[in-house]
């Protein structure tokens, strides 16, 4: 499920967009990959690029925009920052970056952010007049299912298009911000206020549930007559 997609909307629509989400586990990035290639669609083409460590287990990724980073390599870790700072220079350009840079523990406090995030709003400011930063809060939260829903929520954009500002400072403010939209996200879970989500895929009943389902509103019917 997913809500405030209106806020990609007021996106500066001339400049790239880069999406930051939580990483908590392995399904982020395809999490990142359904939104873009099937979400975004709504709105127009956009063209999806990802950050993947371990490329090399999922070669067929590099075919959907995916590239890889190696961060054991300071030098390597640079270069895939740069090269990634670089595709930001057309507007369709829809990427999306997990600033943590290492998987934590689902609502991990405090939050902490890596430069990456910084490092390519300031250069794609200064050498194509800036980039949209979008927050995507994530969650994954079982709903009377014995499968999990997961619920993205779209805040609203960051138009960057000056580069004169300190990427330590910036990426202290971007923490905070994102700490307290993906703890609003969750407050709203736990007193199970859903209010402006939209199914973006649900999965169809298993036959007993389908069963069970039909067997329940009977009894309400009959409960009725």
């Amino acid at each position: 499920m997913y809500k405030g997609l209106e806020n990609f909307e007021k996106r500066d629509k001339n400049l790239a967009t880069i999406f930051y989400a939580p990483h908590s586990n392995w399904w982020d990035g395809l999490i990142g990959y359904v939104t873009i290639h099937f979400l975004l669609r709504k709105t127009g083409k956009f063209r999806m690029r990802l950050m993947i460590e371990e490329m090399n287990r999922f070669p067929l990724f590099q075919y959907v925009g995916c590239f890889p980073i190696n961060k054991k390599s300071p030098q390597s870790a640079m270069q895939s920052l740069s090269y990634a700072a670089n595709t930001l220079k057309d507007n369709d350009i829809a990427f999306w970056l997990f600033p943590q840079g290492i998987i934590r523990p689902p609502h991990y406090r405090p939050e902490i952010f890596q430069s990456g995030l910084a490092y390519m709003a300031k250069n794609a400011a200064k050498k194509f007049g800036g980039v949209n930063l979008i927050p995507v809060a994530v969650n994954y939260t079982f709903l009377r299912q014995d499968r999990p829903e997961v619920l993205l929520e779209f805040g609203e954009p960051k138009i960057i298009k000056d580069p004169n500002f300190d990427r330590k400072d910036f990426t202290h403010k971007l923490e905070r911000e994102f700490e307290d939209f993906t703890d609003k996200q969750q407050s709203d879970i736990s007193r199970g206020d859903f209010e402006g989500y939209q199914y973006l895929y649900k999965e169809k009943l298993h036959w007993w549930r389908y069963i069970e389902s039909k067997l329940k509103s009977i009894g309400i019917k009959n409960k009725e007559d």
